[in-house]
């Protein structure tokens, strides 16, 4: 079960919730968030409580037969009985075309038409039914209503039978017919409309074909065992494609959404995406990114998640496996004396540069002590990470695992501005400025809370928001859902 959520109507303009103080009142994890189907008394307080209006959680249910649960919470209090929950509120969206793979995740679209309905070994986009009536509810509010489903594809998971769904994310415009943008373990990036779903209308190669065919036993590329395969990607902000990387001449402005691609290795590729220009070198695959200052380690093999903050410059947060996030400062490329000497051409390829503005070690388990004066226990568990934007506050992202749940929030952002709007050309001097002001973790949520308990993933995470504040919605393994 997974989940994702939308308000039905346009976004108010509500207040940002800015980041709290570790410690606050509004740090919540363990026993303290345990309670009923609608949620304790933990997760964000907002302005004016948590009273949602008009909002949509939808979980897939595997055993339903393709069936998508949602849920539309009026104005309630937080924790109503569940005798009061009138049953109007409550829809069941039946797959007309049930996925024939297990789904693993729901993603809803930018102008929220749409969910993606994805797994490991396929990808459908269901159709959002129609709303109307006195609450904006799904066919004015009836208990079940049929959806079309858009297999996309199909023949091509269906032919491929090796071949697995790595990482599938929406194309961020809006004003454009939805698209679905799918990473795939042949490491290539398939870009589909949702009107021709067979066919992708891009293709982006991340390695040699002839790389791809020397394959060993188990069917993996000798590049995916050294690491050498996208595991993740995220899109930047639309920005003017700079004229060196473009190789055109003119002042024509063109615009793109940059494309950050990571590998399991921690190299982190640039492609520039644009679906309406196909302009000179746009496209063209850049990196891997220099990252500053150097690391023996490349910052670690085991790289699962990448996100891009909405900031300018842009700002990639890298995770690994390890439970280790890397904060990365998108900056220009600089010419050296060295390769100015190798080419006068202005159209060569300046790629720009990631500087590790800090480190952060999240604490996936608690380390206890054995004794009263002894160090603590270290834990040496891992797992996927997944990184999460929070729509309200561009400065703050979360992080779920299969210990729960971790909020971080970037405090210095405002002080690289002013660092990065002065005369300084000392680049460098970022790990300096960075170690003036940390960020601050929170570990909202501990679904391991010691080092012998099994590990408990949080299956579907959405921060919903209206008028009356942010809200955190955390679907368990258990299927029980918290806020």
């Amino acid at each position: 079960g997974t989940a994702s959520a939308a308000p039905s109507t346009p976004s108010a303009s509500a207040a940002s919730a800015g980041p709290t103080p570790p410690g606050s009142a509004a740090t919540r994890w363990g026993p303290a968030l345990r309670g009923g189907p609608w949620g304790p008394a933990g997760g964000y307080e907002g302005a004016g409580g948590t009273v949602t209006r008009g909002v949509c959680v939808c979980v897939c249910c595997e055993e339903a037969g393709g069936r998508v649960g949602t849920g539309l919470r009026g104005a309630c209090p937080r924790r109503p009985p569940a005798a009061q929950l009138p049953s109007s509120r409550l829809s069941t969206l039946i797959c007309i075309n049930p996925p024939l793979f297990e789904v693993y995740q729901t993603l809803l679209s930018p102008t929220q038409h749409h969910v993606a309905l994805i797994g490991t070994k396929g990808l459908m986009v269901l159709e959002l039914p129609k709303r109307w009536g006195k609450n904006s509810e799904f066919e004015g509010g009836k208990s079940t209503v049929n959806c079309s489903t858009i297999p996309i594809a199909e023949r091509f998971f269906t032919s491929s039978t090796s071949l697995t769904l790595k990482h599938a994310a929406w194309y961020p415009c809006e004003t454009l017919e939805p698209h679905i943008v799918l990473l795939t373990s042949d490491n290539t990036i398939r870009f589909y409309s949702l009107k021709v779903p067979q066919t992708p209308i891009k293709v982006v190669a991340l390695s040699d074909t002839e790389e791809e065919t020397l394959t060993i036993k188990k069917g993996r590329a000798y590049t995916a065992s050294l690491g050498e395969t996208a595991v993740a990607f995220d899109f930047g902000p639309l920005v003017p494609v700079p004229k060196n990387i473009l190789g055109q001449r003119g002042s024509e402005e063109v615009l793109a959404y940059p494309l950050y691609i990571l590998y399991e290795n921690g190299e982190t590729f640039l492609t520039y995406i644009s679906l309406l220009q196909s302009t000179g070198n746009l496209g063209k695959l850049l990196g891997p990114l220099p990252m500053h200052p150097a690391a023996e380690d490349n910052y670690g093999y085991d790289a699962c998640a990448v996100l891009c903050l909405p900031c300018v410059p842009n700002i990639l947060v890298i995770a690994t496996e390890s439970g280790m996030l890397y904060h990365c400062v998108v900056l220009d490329g600089e010419e050296d004396d060295e390769q100015s000497e190798k080419s006068w051409d202005p159209r060569s390829d300046l790629i720009p540069s990631l500087y590790v503005f800090e480190c952060v070690e999240l604490e996936l388990a608690l380390k206890l002590a054995s004794g009263d004066e002894e160090e603590p226990l270290e834990s040496d568990f891992s797992c996927p990470i997944k990184l999460h934007r929070d729509p309200k506050c561009p400065s703050r992202y979360h992080c779920t695992h299969e210990a729960g749940v971790h909020s971080v929030g970037l405090t210095w952002i405002n002080k690289l501005h002013k660092f990065l709007g002065s005369d300084e050309e000392d680049k460098d001097s970022l790990q300096e400025l960075g170690a003036e002001q940390k960020c601050f973790v929170e570990h909202i949520l501990c679904t391991k809370p010691l080092p012998c308990r099994q590990p408990a993933p949080i299956r579907g995470f959405w921060i919903v928001s209206d008028i009356l504040g942010p809200t955190m919605i955390c679907i368990t393994n258990t299927y029980e859902c918290i806020t």
